[in-house]
Order: structure tokens, then C-alpha cells, then sequence
């Protein structure tokens, strides 16, 4: 065989694995795929064994991103190597339905799942410290009113905040800015308590300090938990699920006279309870068979309802008209639309 003709059958049979490939790309997968919050991976993570044990599909993969992370992956585009569901501790933003839209994820279904708390928590070796938003927003803000003018944080220990705290350092483990549970945070603690602060001009100051007092620990809430357990002094934040499941080392603060309990979380008086979702890719339902299967388990009164089985590990379930107005929402595919997130 001469040099041209040898050269051509390798580029031809280099073309045929590359159509091979992409065949094999295209086809079918059992496996679900799902990325996102790390408040909602425990109930996510409980209903995929759950799937895997009672139905002929294996066990979905699920990957602890943060909700703003596994959003941005599930709004990548369509097709092998995207996820297929994507957790989240917040609604998905209208920037993130926009991006998705002009990298082609254009059919959404979104499943409200219940309510979670955002939890202030300590070793239960402390005595208790309850704190109200606004002491919360001295402790961690970035830059704070002092005599009439905003300066970086100057507050090293709490009793420097309000004599009645304690003298301890303001150490605070929580999560980074991909999480829903930091976005959480920041609107329903650190805006709140600002936006009627004359020094921040009557909009919400949720800029957090970066000097050591506040501590990123990463996606990862039993991170936190560990070190709170090592570190006694300091605090965490994360989704209540994780202090319903440490009662026995931890102990949850109150906030602005409310604690931390499933019935003020669920009733809204709980001033930082909020609401977690999961979000369907709709176009790969044909490829990837078992999503459905996956998430109307996930909505079903067996595991979102008053008895349902994730409430014994820290869901707050919804009410029951809003539980079966949200199964029928999934149940009906229906697509997500940039007005219902305005």
C-alpha cells in the first residue's frame, strides 16, 4: 500500500471512531446524574438509595457542588457530560434561567422540596448564645458603622459588639459564595439587618469580612460540624438538617428571640428559614429514562410528607396544599418560565 493510500485508510478509520463515539455518546444511560446544594444532598442522597434499592435503575451518582455551582453545571448545555437534576437551597436566579436558555437548556421543570433552616450553632459544651440578625451583621460584615462612618470591621470578640455577648473571639465557619446556604444568608441575615441602617443608604450591605473571623469551610456542612466539635469557641453555618442530626454535640442559637425548631422553621417565624428546590432538565428524558422515576419518588408524600421519611432527618415539610400543588407540577413536566422567577 503506497504513503497516500496508508495515510488515507488511517484518517478514515480515525473518522469512524470519532462517529463511533459520538454515537456512543448519544445513547441511553440508566445512571442519573444530579449536582447541587450541599443542604439538599441528604435528602437527595436518601431518596436516590431508596431508588436504587426498590427499582431496576442503579443508584443515581449526586455531587455536593453548592447550589450555585451545580447551577452553573446543569446550565452548561445539553447532553452527555451535563447533569441531569441540579439541588438548590434557593430559587434558581434569573440570570442562572438566562444562561441556561442561551446554552440551549431551554425546557425546566423546578420541584419545590419543603423548608430548611439556616442554623447559627455552637458545641453543646457552651453555654447557649442567642443573637439577634443585627449583632450577626456587626460580627461579620466587611464594613460597619462607626461614629457615622463605614469602616472595615473592626470587632475582634463579641462582648466588643454588645456587652451581654460573650468574651470569646468571633470565629465563624461557614459556607462560600457557590452555596445557596451563603446567598440564604446574606439576604435574610446581613440585608435585613442593614438595609435600615442609615450609613448603608437604605439598600442591604451583604458583604461578608475576609480578615479570619469568618471562616470559608467549603461545600461540605459535616465539615463544619467537625470543627465545631474540635474548635469550641467557634460558631457555624449551615442547613438545620445537620444540627437536627448533632443534637448530642451541638446546640443551635436562637435568633431575634426565635429558635430553631421544625415548627417556627416551617411557620416562617424563624427569621432564617427558606425554601430548597431541585431543578429537571427536561430534554434528557429520553436518554436518561430513569429521572422521572427519580423525581416523582423524591416528591412523593413518602418522602416529602407530614410522615414521609426525609422529615425524620431534618426536611420541614410544606403544607399539604403546597405539597400537592408542587407533585403536580413535576408530575406535569411543567416547563419553568423567567416571570415565575421575578
Amino acid at each position: 500500500m503506497s504513503r497516500t493510500l496508508r495515510n488515507r485508510a488511517i484518517k478514515t478509520t480515525a473518522i469512524a471512531a470519532a462517529v463511533i463515539g459520538i454515537v456512543g455518546v448519544a445513547q441511553a444511560r440508566d445512571q442519573v446524574r444530579i449536582v447541587g446544594s450541599s443542604t439538599v444532598y441528604p435528602f437527595s442522597s436518601y431518596v436516590a438509595e431508596e431508588f436504587g434499592a426498590i427499582s431496576d435503575y442503579p443508584t443515581p451518582v449526586i455531587e455536593s457542588t453548592g447550589s450555585g455551582g451545580g447551577l452553573r453545571l446543569f446550565c452548561n448545555g445539553v447532553g452527555e457530560g451535563t447533569p441531569d437534576i441540579s439541588n438548590a437551597s434557593r430559587r434558581m436566579k434569573p440570570s442562572e434561567f438566562e444562561r441556561c436558555a442561551e446554552n440551549g437548556v431551554t425546557d425546566i421543570t423546578e420541584a419545590f422540596v419543603g423548608y430548611d433552616g439556616i442554623a447559627f450553632a455552637q458545641s453543646g459544651a457552651n453555654p447557649a448564645m442567642d443573637v439577634t440578625r443585627e449583632q450577626l451583621f456587626m460580627a461579620l460584615a466587611a464594613k460597619v458603622p462607626v461614629d457615622g462612618e463605614l469602616v472595615d470591621n473592626p470587632y475582634k470578640k463579641w462582648n466588643e459588639i454588645d456587652a451581654s455577648l460573650p468574651n470569646r473571639e468571633i470565629a465563624v465557619y461557614g459556607p462560600p459564595t457557590t452555596s445557596g446556604t451563603r446567598d440564604a444568608f446574606e439576604e435574610l441575615v446581613m440585608e435585613a439587618a442593614s438595609e435600615s441602617m442609615s450609613a448603608y443608604g437604605g439598600e442591604g450591605f451583604t458583604d461578608i469580612r475576609a480578615d479570619g473571623a469568618y471562616i470559608d469551610s467549603g461545600e461540605n456542612d459535616n465539615l463544619i460540624v467537625r470543627r465545631l466539635v474540635e474548635n469550641t469557641n467557634a460558631f457555624g453555618i449551615f442547613g438545620y438538617s445537620f444540627l437536627e442530626e448533632n443534637v448530642d454535640s451541638l446546640q443551635g442559637s436562637s435568633i431575634d428571640g426565635v429558635a430553631p425548631t421544625p415548627e417556627a422553621i416551617g411557620s416562617g417565624e424563624y427569621p432564617v428559614s427558606r425554601s430548597m428546590f431541585f431543578y429537571i432538565k427536561n430534554q434528557h428524558a429520553d436518554d436518561v429514562p430513569a429521572m422521572y422515576d427519580y423525581a416523582d419518588l423524591f416528591m412523593s408524600e413518602q418522602m416529602v410528607g407530614e410522615l414521609g421519611y426525609l422529615k425524620g432527618i431534618g426536611l420541614i415539610p410544606a403544607g399539604e396544599k403546597l405539597r400537592g400543588e408542587a407533585r403536580g407540577v413535576v408530575e406535569s413536566r411543567t416547563a419553568l418560565e423567567l416571570s415565575d422567577l421575578n
